[in-house]
């Protein structure tokens, strides 16, 4: 072949262009050949990645999902009283029990072929980039089972690493559950913003309602949230929250699920927001005393993550008005800890059961529980120990007892500072005098006095050694470690139900997620004493109410009680109960500072009135039972002579009835006994515990 002129005018000639383009092919071969071969290293990495996640056992498939759940307690009714403060508050619920609209709301919004795929959707991955690209709003290219596998298992990190890891998870989660159970685990995973985890979770704190009887607008507004929790919450961002609503309306009309009409009306509605459980207020004290007890017998995750059902004794109208009552509690200062002094604590129990109906264990924002840790001394509030122990060997409400000074070293006084001659017991304990109470727990015992309390649910007290309870200064009160609220309201319960002791009860049931009863109270009532004996002491102390220091406590039915006030007015107590209630008050300041004089026939006494006049508006209406057969022993006069002064006192006293007591002035009638008069006994028991934030006791396990 020969050249063309023209080539060579160029300087070009056929033969090199041919090895020029020879060379060009050869590159572009070997270009698309390596593209090739990373395309198929890819795919067949891929189909590797994939195949494994299918075929493959791993951790993740070879366990259950349990998801942390927060526990619920419950009022005595069965209504909602608290959930536990958990990391991620949570209430699982079936797919049951979630609504339609809810559901369909989230798969509108979220993933739309969720029943089609296998944990993965392709299609929908294209079509997310397409309308991102383009800036169409469209679902992301996460499906559900891939964020239940994100949420659960991984972090929120955004990352390759990541997202392939969850992608490896979504298709094991595929190969393990069904489309139902992985739906149920989503719904109960996700994060709803305002510390809510679960949709029956977000129903309580967003709406007040459990989650099935959410309407179409608040179920398309909480699947909205989800997206970004804290942007479109409608509590902290309402026109975000309103505006996502309106998105997630569209979907469903788009794909079917509602119509337009239904669709304009529901993102027409005003939505109101509220949490189902209020404030928790005095309960605080109660619930942590609970979650204690949970938490000795079984362990905190059990409180905090395992979702349990707590069953309370806890009567919601009656601790109502507990906390009504404790706050006619007098505020002298507010001390170092911003606490308001004094303190005051509530209790109630009921005798028959040994069930909590009421608990207040202070008056401020401290953990504190001044009904079960605070262990102060009881004054003449011990002094029914003392008289049931004599009752119990042989002694009637009409033995006579010689109120005159007692020989030796200690010489202890009664209150008015004047001796009485020969008194009944009755009379004795009527006026909280202090001689005769100590001449009769030394004459039937001291050491029977303690073992009898001690079987009474008084745990503090010390029976042998050199701090022994067993000492004469005991019957007036003075002990090694004092009492708490709760166990005095326990032990005169068992003198209300005739001698039948229950140890208090906070707990009745405790079910586990999945409806398994973990534990259920069974009552083990002790007979402590005789029935007649308890019949004898109630007659006894229901004169207390009647004509002695504890009138102003009277409430106008069957109710018996004793007051108490101990050295230089530190502590003062009012503990009585009728036939179905008993209830223990006590006041004191957390610092031991005295009280200004107050005694337990004084304040104690009001709030107790206050808190039982309206308590038993809830119980039935009984009187004391006498047991069968038993025969009251008709009362008989004191034999000492009384001199003018005493009759004038007298005269004053009976003119002190219920129909006479003023409220309005803070102070009911009614005297009670200055034990700082009394001097300290050969051998003094060490001081009160008063109420430091430190103070530790270990309750007992939950129904004991």
């Amino acid at each position: 072949m020969k050249n063309n002129p023209q080539n060579q005018r160029h300087g070009i000639n056929s033969t090199g262009s041919g090895r020029i383009q020879k060379k060009k092919r050869s590159i572009m071969g070997t270009i698309l050949s390596a593209l090739l071969a990373l395309f198929t290293v890819g795919c067949i990495t891929l189909a590797g990645f994939f195949g494994l996640a299918k075929l493959g056992v791993s951790d993740i498939s070879g366990k259950d999902m349990v998801q942390a759940a927060s526990s619920q307690f419950f009022y005595s009714n069965g209504d909602l009283l608290a959930i536990s403060d958990s990391e991620e508050d949570r209430l699982p619920v079936s797919i049951q029990k979630v609504p339609k609209n809810l559901q369909n709301a989230f798969l509108a919004a979220e993933d739309i072929r969720f029943y089609e795929h296998g944990g993965l959707d392709y299609r929908g991955i294209a079509r997310a980039v397409v309308a991102n690209l383009s800036g169409e709003y469209t679902q992301g290219g996460s499906t559900i089972t891939q964020q239940l596998a994100k949420n659960y298992f991984l972090s929120q990190e955004r990352t390759l690493t990541r997202k392939l890891h969850e992608a490896f998870i979504a298709l094991q989660l595929e190969q393990k559950y069904t489309k139902k159970e992985i739906f149920e685990m989503y719904m109960n995973q996700i994060y709803f913003g305002q510390g809510a985890y679960g949709v029956e979770t977000a129903a309580n704190r967003y709406f007040g309602k459990h989650v099935e009887d959410l309407d179409l607008a608040q179920c398309a507004m909480l699947a909205g949230i989800p997206k970004s929790p804290n942007y479109y919450s409608p509590i902290d961002n309402p026109k975000a929250g309103a505006e996502r609503q309106k998105v997630v309306l569209s979907q469903m009309v788009k794909y079917g699920f509602i119509t337009k009409e239904q669709s304009d009306k529901a993102a027409k509605e005003k939505l109101e927001y509220k949490n189902i459980v209020s404030d928790v207020g005095s309960t605080k004290y109660f619930l942590n005393y609970c979650v204690q007890l949970v938490m000795d017998q079984y362990g905190p995750d059990a409180v905090y993550k395992q979702g349990l059902k707590i069953y309370t004794t806890l009567d919601k109208d009656l601790q109502g008005e507990a906390e009504a009552a404790a706050k006619l509690t007098p505020n002298y200062y507010t001390d170092s800890n911003k606490l308001k002094q004094p303190q005051s604590s509530i209790v109630s129990v009921d005798p028959t059961t040994g069930y909590i109906k009421a608990m207040i264990g202070g008056r401020g924002n401290d953990q504190f529980n001044r009904a079960v840790l605070a262990e102060r001394q009881p004054g003449s509030a011990f002094k029914p120990f003392v008289y049931l122990n004599a009752l119990e060997n042989g002694a009637t409400p009409n033995t006579m007892i010689e109120d005159a000074p007692i020989k030796g070293d200690w010489n202890p006084q009664n209150y008015d500072r004047r001796f009485h001659g020969k008194i009944t017991m009755r009379t004795a304990l009527i006026n909280s005098y202090n001689i005769p109470a100590i001449k009769m727990s030394n004459e039937y015992g001291n050491e029977k006095v303690v073992a009898l309390a001690k079987k009474m649910g008084i745990t503090t007290l010390e029976e042998s050694g050199s701090m022994t309870d067993a000492n004469p200064s005991m019957a007036l009160g003075g002990l090694t470690h004092g009492v708490t609220p709760l166990e005095m309201a326990g032990a005169f319960g068992a003198i209300a139900n005739m001698g039948n002791f229950n140890k208090p009860v906070a707990i009745t049931k405790i079910v586990d997620r999945n409806g398994k009863v973990l534990f259920e109270h069974k009552a083990h009532p002790v007979q402590i004493c005789k029935p007649g004996s308890a019949y004898m002491l109630v007659d006894m102390m229901q004169d207390v109410m009647r004509r002695g220091t504890g009138t102003g406590a009277a409430i106008g039915r069957a109710c018996a009680g004793k007051t108490g006030t101990t050295s230089e007015y530190r502590d003062a107590w009012f503990v009585g109960f009728t036939p179905n209630l008993s209830t223990a008050v006590w006041i004191g300041d957390d610092n031991n500072e005295p009280l200004h004089g107050m005694t337990g026939g004084g304040e104690p006494a009001s709030l107790w009135h206050a808190y039982m006049v309206r308590a038993v508006e809830f119980v039935p209406d009984a009187d004391f039972t006498k047991p069968k057969g038993f025969k009251m022993p008709a009362q008989v006069a004191d034999e000492g002579k009384k001199d003018d002064k005493d009759k004038d006192k007298d005269k004053d006293k009976a003119k002190k009835d219920n129909l006479g007591k003023d409220i309005s002035s803070g102070k009911l009638p009614g005297s009670d006994e200055g034990s700082s008069v009394v001097p300290k006994p050969p051998k003094p028991p060490s001081k009160s515990t008063p109420a430091p934030a430190n103070t530790k006791k270990v309750p007992p396990k939950p129904g004991q």
